[in-house]
Formats: structure tokens, C-alpha cells, sequence
């Protein structure tokens, strides 16, 4: 992402925070969009963004940002209460559907396979939509961070002697009480396989078991068929601007 020309729109001793230019919206191709972004130069990012994602705040790169569109409000941030949370009957079938899997987590450093493995999932699944032409350098500048604590979820099948064939890898970064999750890419040969649910069911598991609270997913937008997924990780919390509350329909009975 690129902070394009910069409006300060706040300075303090804590932190500044600039408004990027307008640029076409990755949700709503006629609309336009436009960010709110950390100070990118400042050394307290890593200390900040803990609390920037409990603000709504995402990582990109190393950039911390928010949409912060004109007269539009449709990004909502969500995260799962880990302990709260229980599978549904399709998140159960995924896990028994991968149950051949076997997961490892990696510190977040790019490799040829990792690399190789993330140009077949865009060229498959976002063909002439800009990003299926990234290299090297785009996908360091996207889901690698140099102050963070990133981490790779890699996927991949069991076998008896040697490394298995990756088939996914879920980017997460891990803060002291919490779990984000950045992006996630696939093998789509294997798309049936509904690698991109059991990369959030593992993200879960694996907060759970390290005592995190909650495991941010990114944005939601109601009514967006590409967001709809992530209203069945129940219960599920939305960030309004001032404060955390479950959405509709998953306050307690």
C-alpha cells in the first residue's frame, strides 16, 4: 500500500497519523478509498500495534492502516473471542475433510515454494486484478514486516519421511494477547479442500492453546460475497468506532 501524498492529520508526541490519497477501492471498484496510516518512519510501531489493532487498525507490509473512506463506513474490523468460540458443523467436516494435514509455523521469511505457491493462488483467483503481477519484492512489501512478529501457518500434507507438499500458508502476526490474521494463500488445485477455513480453524487452535484472547480477521463488509465467509466464526465482535460488541444474531441465549 502506498501512503501516496500525505495529509498530517494529527501530531503528538505518542504518534502521527496521515491520510493517504484517494485510490480505487479493492472492495467497491466504483468508489474510492482512502486510509488512515501510523507514521510508517516512526521506530514505536511494533509497541503501538498491539493497541492499533484493538482501534480497528490492519498491518500491510509495514504499514498500520484503517479505511477511512469518504462517506463511506462499510469496512467493519471483526475478531473472534477464542475461548467463546465452537466449530459449526461445516467447520467440523472441514478439519475431518484435513485431517491427512499437518501444520508447522515458521518465522515469516519468504522462500522460493512459499514464493511459487503465492503466484499459482493469484493467478488463479485474482487474474487481471493487479495483484496477480507481484514478484519478490510485493510480496515482501505485503505480508512481511520488519519490525513485527510475524509468523507463516504452513499446511501441508503428512508424510512419513521428508517435508510434504505445501498446499497453504496462513501469514499471522502474534501480539502479547492476541493472534491477527493478515492473508492466507492456497494451493487451487486443492480448493475443495476448504484450506482457506481450516487455515482460521488452525489460527484458533493455535491461539487458544497460547492463551490469546482474540484472533482478529481483517474486515468484514455486510452485504459483500467475498466478506461473507467471515460471519460464520461465531461468536464474532465488530469494532464501531469506539468500542467492541457482537454482531447481530450472536449475543449469547
Amino acid at each position: 500500500m502506498s501512503t501516496g501524498h500525505r495529509e498530517d492529520v494529527e501530531a503528538s508526541d505518542a504518534m502521527r497519523l496521515f491520510h493517504t490519497s484517494e485510490h480505487a477501492c479493492g472492495y467497491w471498484p466504483e468508489r474510492q478509498a482512502r486510509d488512515l496510516v501510523f507514521d510508517p518512519g516512526d521506530p514505536r510501531l511494533a509497541q503501538m500495534y498491539p493497541m492499533a489493532l484493538g482501534w480497528g487498525f490492519r498491518r500491510s507490509g509495514n504499514l498500520i492502516y484503517r479505511p477511512h473512506c469518504r462517506g463511506c463506513q462499510a469496512c467493519v474490523a471483526v475478531r473472534i473471542p477464542v475461548d467463546e468460540f465452537n466449530t459449526d458443523r461445516s467447520q467440523r467436516r472441514c478439519l475431518a475433510r484435513n485431517a491427512d494435514l499437518e501444520v508447522r509455523v515458521l518465522p515469516a521469511e519468504r522462500n522460493d515454494e512459499h514464493f511459487a505457491l503465492y503466484q499459482r493462488y493469484l493467478n488463479a483467483r485474482h487474474p487481471g486484478g493487479g495483484m496477480d503481477g507481484h514478484g519478490a519484492a510485493e510480496f515482501d512489501q505485503f505480508l512481511v514486516s520488519t519490525w513485527g512478529q510475524g509468523r507463516f501457518l504452513e499446511v501441508r500434507t503428512r508424510q512419513s519421511h521428508g517435508t510434504g507438499d505445501l498446499l497453504a500458508v496462513a501469514v499471522t502476526d502474534v501480539v502479547a494477547d492476541a493472534m491477527s490474521a493478515v492473508y492466507t494463500f492456497y494451493d487451487p488445485d486443492a480448493a475443495d479442500r476448504g484450506l482457506g477455513t481450516f487455515a482460521i480453524l488452525q489460527q484458533i487452535a493455535w491461539a487458544q492453546r497460547d492463551g490469546k484472547r482474540h484472533l482478529y480477521l481483517g474486515y468484514w463488509i455486510d452485504g459483500h460475497r467475498k466478506m461473507a465467509y467471515k460471519r460464520r466464526y461465531r461468536p464474532l465482535e465488530a469494532f464501531d468506532g469506539q468500542g467492541w460488541s457482537r454482531l447481530a444474531g450472536d449475543d449469547p441465549q
